[in-house]
């Protein structure tokens, strides 16, 4: 059985054999068709003729054409040894059927456009190796570097059959050509092409010489693709040939990537151009990705140039699809560079319409790819005309290319005014734009004679108007520069600038006046808003001391003419405001300002002046009255005002004033003197106890020169050492020891003895002398806590230091406590600074800049009289404090709510990590429920008395202090 199956497999092979034998002889049997030629036709094409045959390896056998005697005869053609075949072949014939001898040359362009393909290209390459007739020799290859080119010469009557060997699989293109009519036809294609290679290589250079011009992405972008087009089109009319060797094979590296390059930089320019990245980051995102997958393309054209080419030629079709998308959508939202862009983009719409139908087979002939070609640069110019466009109409006065006249007129545009023009001659003025749309007149209604103007204009500013042009029409020179108010359709008056100039004819007359109208409105709101906060009250409204020493000294000058007019002069200042301002708070305070001011507006006429002189003191001129008994009236009048009772937060508080008051006499020197004098008074009615009306007395200026040496002394008391600082102890609760001091100036007045703080602290801080006074006070503790820190090894202890809001508001300050620190080395948060609410509150934004920097110099923040304010739990949020000092009036007495109201305070600020120091602590008993509370330290005289250095360093080391 085994000898059966191998003799019936022997036969099978043999067979197989036989048949495949025949098939190799029977399949190139058929004869070629030839193509008759005379010596009228100067091109023909052979494509359709050719017989293509693939994969026939080194040989190849042919039937040839029926000759003369019609006898069909085969010939075997052998490939060139030499060279390694691709075994394809193409067999074609030509018949002479003149009687006279032919010459010819058979031509296979190397890259062909059409039907070159869209997604898999055929880039071009050499198509002929060879060819041989089927008599006489083989065919002389002519030197051609874009097509495979060969002399043939045919016998009168002959027949010839030619087998090509091809160097690739297809064969595009074969024609017969007339050698002097393909000379032309190649001529007449290098003066175009030449002409095509010039416009794109001077666009790109102008592109590219105004990116470096102008600095700015849209014209590197449109040069980018000028380059682009320019690399493609020298490639594909074989310009580079020329420049360096680039062999039939290498060119389709070298198209592909000019094809990558011209979709990359096409991509670049569109987002360029529409500026897409303002519109979206996700278009950024997208077009970064698409470029550097390009980039990445541009690798594979080495390797594989018919994938790059296919690929970047979807790119650019979808580049011009999404194009047209975008453009759309951006000129429906009128976006001026996508309106510019339409007409270029429909001619890369229409270009590319025009290459889908060329490489897909659909538009074939000879003029598509020049034509092509032409159209891309033809493209590059009209994106260039479009960049321009741009360039001019969108800010070429950055680079320089516009004239002065044309600069000046933008420049007036840009600004907004009005062109003024006022043709003299025929008196007629026209504004641009027409002023009247502003006014909300009616159009045109000041287009005309200069005197429209008038009676919209104010009459205080209509006289100076007319002067101003009459003078100018009289000198025949000059500028206009003036300020007037035009009133508009509501009855409301608009402030506007007129700045012009005459221009002078050839006879010397000024035949117009020409410049520009600024609406100055909001200027001069503005204006008039600074000039009233700088003479008014910002709290209240009323005119401050300034303004109200100017409207005395007017009333006063009146007086001297009037013998009626006798105004008196009263300064009112609220008793015990501070401490309003300190139990309720600065809101509190500033409302029943407001009040008060109100309820005193209301008691006078219209030739009175009311003034806020200060923080709680107000001036009042009485020009209505000069009668004695009416004046006395009106002055009780006012006291019973200001003790009506004032209704706030649910409580009543009624409020009284002490008033001075002054008539005038002829024998008054001046306005300043007259309030000085009424201050007098007014402090006089305070020193027998407020709520009194105090007339004036010359008795008075005795008291008041008291104060103003006292005010000189101070001065001096710093240099003869008459300051001194005074200690009172701060102890601890736990363990009854000292933990720091309060510092306390002292002063010993040569002639008068001790002088209290009470009374020499307000001089100091009127005075400015509370500066000099408060750094000795610092410099001094420092010194002391620092000769304690070192020398009883307590480095610990602290020492309070009364911060003012005079101190606190100058920038100095951090320089001085800076030096301070510096030259004392005290440890870090023991020296610290005693501070109010109503200090804080001054101006919270400063003192909250000014305590962060103290606090990061190491200076302790202690918070005095807490409790007594209207937002003191705000305060120890907003400011850095570490200390609060808790008011005697919570510590004294035996109300019921006394313990609730510590314990509160107290746990408060435990929870916020702060110290509590209780003042004013009476008993023994007090402090015992102050430590049970959790209270660390407390300040009294029932703990110490305030002492010299001298004796707190003795009870610091443990001795009697005397």
């Amino acid at each position: 059985m085994t000898e059966n199956f191998q003799n019936r497999l022997k036969t099978f092979f043999c067979v197989f054999a036989f048949i495949a034998a025949l098939l190799q002889i029977t399949v190139p049997a058929s004869a070629v068709e030839p193509i008759k030629i005379s010596k009228e036709d100067t091109a023909l094409d052979l494509t359709r003729a050719v017989q293509i045959m693939h994969n026939q390896g080194d040989t190849v056998q042919v039937s040839t054409a029926p000759g003369a005697d019609g006898i069909v005869r085969r010939i075997e053609v052998q490939a060139d040894k030499d060279k390694r075949s691709s075994g394809n072949w193409a067999a074609f014939a030509i018949a002479n059927p003149t009687d006279e001898q032919i010459d010819r040359l058979i031509v296979a362009p190397h890259y062909r456009l059409v039907k070159s393909g869209f997604v898999w290209p055929d880039l071009g390459s050499q198509r002929i190796s060879s060819i041989t007739p089927s008599e006489g020799f083989a065919l002389d290859r002519q030197v051609s570097p874009d097509a495979d080119v060969f002399l043939i010469t045919i016998n009168p009557g002959s027949v010839i059959t030619l087998v090509a060997e091809m160097a690739s699989p297809n064969l595009p293109q074969l024609y017969l050509w007339e050698p002097d009519a393909y000379k032309d036809t190649i001529n007449s294609y290098t003066l175009y092409r030449g002409i095509l290679l010039g416009i794109s290589g001077l666009l790109a250079l102008f592109l590219t010489i105004l990116f470096v011009v102008r600095g700015t992405s849209l014209f590197p972008a449109a040069a980018a693709l000028a380059w682009a087009v320019l690399a493609y089109i020298c490639v594909d009319f074989g310009f580079w040939n020329k420049l360096i060797a680039i062999t039939p094979g290498n060119e389709q590296m070298w198209r592909a990537g000019t094809e990558v390059a011209l979709a990359a930089s096409f991509l670049i320019f569109l987002f360029t151009y529409l500026n897409l990245n303002r519109w979206h980051d996700h278009f950024s995102y997208g077009a970064v990705a698409w470029v550097l997958g390009l980039m990445m393309l541009s690798g594979v054209a080495i390797f594989d140039p018919p994938i790059a080419a296919g690929i970047a030629r979807i790119s650019f079709a979808l580049t011009v699809i999404c194009g047209i998308v975008i453009i759309g959508i951006l000129a429906l939202r009128s976006y001026d560079r996508a309106i510019m862009l339409i007409p270029t983009w429909l001619l890369i719409a229409i270009w590319m319409t025009g290459a889908w139908l060329a490489v897909s087979g659909r538009l074939d002939n000879d003029i598509v790819q020049p034509a092509l070609g032409g159209g891309l640069v033809l493209i590059v110019l009209l994106i260039g005309f479009t960049v321009m466009q741009h360039a001019f109409a969108g800010g070429v006065l950055r680079v320089g290319l516009f004239s002065d006249m044309e600069r000046q007129a933008l420049a007036v545009i840009g600004s907004g005014d009005i062109v003024w023009d006022w043709d003299v001659p025929r008196d007629r003025v026209v504004t641009t734009p027409d002023i009247s749309t502003y006014l909300g007149t009616a159009a045109a209604s000041l287009l005309g004679p200069v005197r429209n103007w008038l009676p919209v204009m104010h009459g205080d500013d209509r006289d100076r108007f007319r002067t101003t042009l009459d003078a100018i029409l009289e000198n025949r020179r000059g500028r206009i520069h003036q300020t007037f108010r035009l009133r508009a359709n509501d009855g409301h008056y608009h402030w506007y600038h007129l700045r012009a100039r005459p221009v002078i004819g050839s006879d010397g007359e000024i035949v117009r006046c020409v410049g520009t109208l600024h609406n100055v409105t909001e200027q001069k709101k503005a204006e008039e808003r600074l000039l009233h906060d700088a003479v008014h009250d910002n709290l209240t409204g009323l005119p401050n001391r300034e303004l109200f020493l100017d409207r005395l000294a007017n009333v006063m000058s009146m007086s001297y003419n009037e013998s009626r007019l006798k105004p008196t002069v009263f300064v009112i200042d609220i008793d015990r405001f501070k401490q309003v301002n300190d139990s309720l708070g600065m809101s509190a305070g500033d409302t029943i300002l407001l009040t008060i001011s109100r309820r005193l507006f209301r008691l006078m006429k219209p030739q009175d002046t009311l003034s806020r002189l200060s923080s709680d003191q107000f001036g009042l001129i009485l020009a209505s009255e000069s009668d004695p008994a009416k004046v006395a009236a009106f002055a009780e009048a006012l006291r019973q005002a200001i003790r009506a009772p004032i209704s706030y937060a649910k409580r009543e508080i009624v409020l009284t004033a002490s008033v001075g008051l002054l008539t005038w006499t002829a024998n008054a020197a001046n306005a300043e003197d007259m309030i000085k004098d009424a201050e007098l008074a007014m402090y006089q009615a305070k020193r027998f106890g407020g709520d009194r009306i105090e007339p004036f007395r010359p008795s008075f200026r005795a008291i008041g020169s008291d104060k103003l040496q006292l005010e000189s002394d101070l001065r001096r008391a710093i240099e003869r050492k008459e300051i001194t600082i005074a200690y009172q102890p701060i102890v601890n609760l736990q363990d009854g020891t000292i933990a720091g001091f309060e510092a306390l100036m002292r002063w010993e007045h040569p002639r008068r003895g001790p002088i209290s703080p009470s009374e020499f602290i307000p001089i100091a801080e009127n005075s400015g002398l509370i500066v000099p006074l408060g750094l000795f006070a610092m410099q001094q503790s420092a010194n002391d806590l620092f000769n304690w820190q070192e020398n009883l090894s307590r480095p610990n202890l602290f020492v309070s230091v009364n911060l003012s809001s005079t101190q606190l508001i100058r920038q100095d300050l951090l320089s001085d406590v800076r030096a301070i620190l510096s030259r004392t080395h005290v440890t870090k948060g023991t020296l610290k600074l005693e501070l109010t609410e109503s200090v804080l509150m001054e101006n919270p934004e400063q003192s909250a800049h000014m305590l962060n920097e103290l606090k990061s110099m190491g200076v302790g923040l202690s918070l005095d009289d807490f409790g007594t304010g209207y937002s003191s739990l705000a305060y120890l949020t907003r400011f850095p404090i570490d200390m609060i000092k808790i008011d005697r009036s919570f510590v004294k007495g035996d109300k019921p709510q006394k313990a609730t109201l510590l314990r509160s305070i107290i746990r408060m600020a435990q929870d916020l990590e702060l110290k509590v120091v209780a003042e004013g602590v009476e008993s023994e008993q007090d402090a015992m429920q102050l430590r049970e509370m959790g209270c660390e330290y407390v300040q009294s005289f029932l703990f110490g008395q305030p002492m010299t250095a001298e004796n707190a360093a003795r009870l610091l080391n443990g001795q009697t202090v005397e």
